[in-house]
């Protein structure tokens, strides 16, 4: 794992990181440098499910499951497995590594808008993702998915029939940047032969892998924008993009025993005004429905 002296700011460190990459690219890692055992896959369950937390797609919208998650450990929610889609999988992959809310949060203010960006995309090109898949690889201290302290399932697209992919195996930040990989954004990444995309394209909250794994009480979070929220004056594309987003997840909503939807606003951002309020607001609406989520638990845990 790269590693850069501590004096050097987040924008050289990061721009450092990408020029050593570009220098390297033809010979960037790929699923196939990798031994068989970190290549990310799907295999059989290796322990029961009784409860699964879910954590939806939303780009920078992502730092609001942080105010959520304080709120569910408050109440005494864990999950024995936590599935993700796009950004809902890097933020599952950091809690299911140990990471609680609180060391997310902390985590979250260190964080720049450069901290996942490739060289190209500093050009407006699109990028490798590997800004993102070494971030998450150095957050869970290099272990794979199997490694991690909570059963981990990242959702991706398989491109070549856009189908569903689920991935609960192999180097946790390969697999996060499969999920990750926003087709405007970040080429595909090729696992195994396969080239995957953005898991938001096929399940934006992915409740159906939750319960496909065996799960029996599933808690689900939602990030994205509400219609009712949309300003005047957006592009076309972003009102199809988000009615293609909500159709999905109203598909997959009456399979969660617990869905929390957040309003958070609209726009998207990335500076720390941002990330403080959309924590802060994510979390003031978690409590508010305190007494619904902890109905919820009771009813999860049974007789």
């Amino acid at each position: 794992m790269r590693r850069f002296p501590p004096a050097m700011n987040p924008l050289r460190r990061r721009l450092a990181g990408s020029l050593f990459a570009l220098a390297l690219s033809p010979f960037a890692r790929a699923s196939g440098d990798l031994p068989p055992a970190r290549v990310p896959r799907f295999g059989p369950p290796r322990r029961q499910v009784a409860s699964a937390l879910v954590l939806g797609s939303g780009g920078p919208r992502g730092f609001a499951h942080i105010g959520v998650l304080k709120v569910l450990e408050e109440a005494g929610f864990r999950p024995d497995l936590v599935v993700g889609s796009s950004v809902g999988a890097m933020v599952g992959a950091l809690y299911a590594s140990g990471l609680d809310a609180r060391r997310l949060e902390r985590l979250s203010a260190d964080l720049s808008f450069t901290t996942f960006l490739d060289l190209p995309q500093f050009f407006g090109r699109r990028g490798s993702g590997r800004a993102i898949e070494d971030f998450v690889d150095e957050a869970v201290g290099g272990r794979a998915m199997e490694e991690l302290q909570i059963g981990l399932a990242v959702v991706a697209t398989r491109i070549r029939d856009r189908s569903l992919a689920l991935f609960d195996r192999g180097d946790t930040g390969l697999a996060v940047r499969a999920s990750s990989a926003q087709v405007d954004r970040y080429e595909p990444v090729e696992i195994a032969g396969e080239l995957y995309a953005d898991g938001d394209e096929v399940s934006p909250v992915p409740i159906r892998a939750a319960r496909r794994m065996g799960a029996r009480f599933v808690v689900a979070v939602d990030v994205s924008a509400y219609a009712s929220r949309t300003p005047p004056g957006v592009p076309q594309a972003w009102i199809d993009r988000d009615a293609r987003r909500a159709r999905q997840v109203a598909a997959e909503a009456p399979e969660a025993d617990l869905l929390l939807h957040p309003d958070i606003g609209y726009f998207a951002g990335f500076d720390d005004e941002y990330r403080r309020r959309v924590i802060g607001l994510a979390e003031r609406y978690a409590r508010g429905r305190a007494e619904e989520i902890r109905a919820a638990l009771v009813k999860g845990k049974g007789p």
